[in-house]
């Protein structure tokens, strides 16, 4: 098969249609003959009588219902093949993941024992200078931004206006819902928003200093229930080496002022995350960019070109072609 009779076929989404174009033509070669023998019956001017019926038979207006019943035929048969057009390139938009970023705003956030291009400053600036980095990353995803202190609130509901996040990040400061840990109940609260999110893949990324101290949701509880949602939750234990700095004296940090590993390793592996620990900021950036590679961004879909339908067209003409059929032979009665 030539390539140019692929690219013909290539027209139509049922080109067996077209084998249907000579079936007149065959029916016709088909018919059995007319008796070869002599006439039974002899009439009186029966040359005159057939020589009338030949050329009636041979007056072009005769011709003419056969020649456009054949072209309405052939139009038909296009029509059932389906002819097809390619449309313009189109390129499906990409589906990311449905990405919640849980941050912890307690007391002990603002606890100055990180370092920032030379500079010390506490871990809540550390941690908004990583994360705003990973948003940048995330073009694609539907993000939502989760804070926790005492109580768990929703900063930013799932966009993909990945600058109104950073935003909403840039404005949170230490406190603002409260100087607790309330771990269970962010986990709760991103779970319920994610659960809004039909179909994709559904990432929490929660990061906290300390042990879950407040709130009425306990955090392995609030796990299983991320994990009967299909959530999948990375935690990030963040903080220094466990003391804290007191009049340039460093001091052992306080029971609770210090994340549990355990806890947050158990509620990673219960919905089939991954913990990590961080002690200073490069750790943590580290961090984020493996979680960049575990959750990877959606690619483009590829590009396709939609086929446009134009069967209507020959259809119209052998309807056409009817209708004049259906006038000429009215006209010649």
């Amino acid at each position: 098969m030539s390539a140019a009779f692929a690219d013909f076929l290539a027209m139509f989404a049922w080109p067996g249609w077209l084998l249907a174009l000579p079936l007149p033509w065959l029916l016709a070669r088909w018919r059995a003959p007319a008796p070869a023998g002599g006439a039974a019956l002899r009439l009186p001017f029966a040359e005159r009588i057939a020589g009338l019926a030949g050329g009636l038979d041979q007056a072009p207006r005769r011709r003419r219902p056969g020649l456009l019943a054949a072209l309405a035929w052939a139009l038909l048969c296009v029509a059932a093949a389906r002819p097809q057009q390619l449309g313009p390139p189109v390129q499906p938009p990409a589906q990311g993941r449905d990405l919640v970023l849980a941050l912890d705003l307690s007391g002990s956030m603002s606890e100055p024992d990180m370092e920032l291009g030379g500079d010390v400053v506490d871990r809540l600036t550390a941690a908004k200078a990583v994360l705003s980095d990973f948003i940048d990353r995330r073009a694609g995803d539907r993000l939502s931004l989760v804070v926790f202190g005492r109580q768990a609130h929703v900063l930013t509901p799932p966009t993909a206006d990945r600058q109104t996040v950073r935003e909403q990040l840039a404005d949170a400061v230490v406190g603002l819902a409260g100087q607790e840990t309330a771990i269970g109940d962010a986990i709760g609260l991103a779970t319920r928003r994610l659960r809004a999110q039909q179909g994709g893949e559904r990432v929490l990324v929660l990061l906290t200093d300390g042990v879950n101290t407040a709130g009425v949701l306990d955090p392995l509880r609030a796990a299983r229930i991320a994990a009967d949602e299909g959530v999948r939750i990375h935690t990030i234990a963040f903080g220094g080496d466990g003391t804290i700095s007191l009049f340039g004296l460093r001091l052992p940090m306080p029971a609770g002022e210090q994340a549990d590993p355990k806890v947050l390793r158990d509620v990673a592996a219960l919905t089939g995350g991954r913990f990590f620990r961080a002690q200073d900021t490069a750790q943590l950036a580290g961090i984020y960019a493996e979680i960049d590679r575990l959750e990877p961004v959606a690619r483009e879909g590829r590009v396709v070109r939609p086929r446009i339908e134009r069967y209507w067209l020959p259809l119209a003409g052998a309807m056409a072609l009817m209708l004049l059929g259906a006038l000429a032979a009215g006209w010649r009665r």
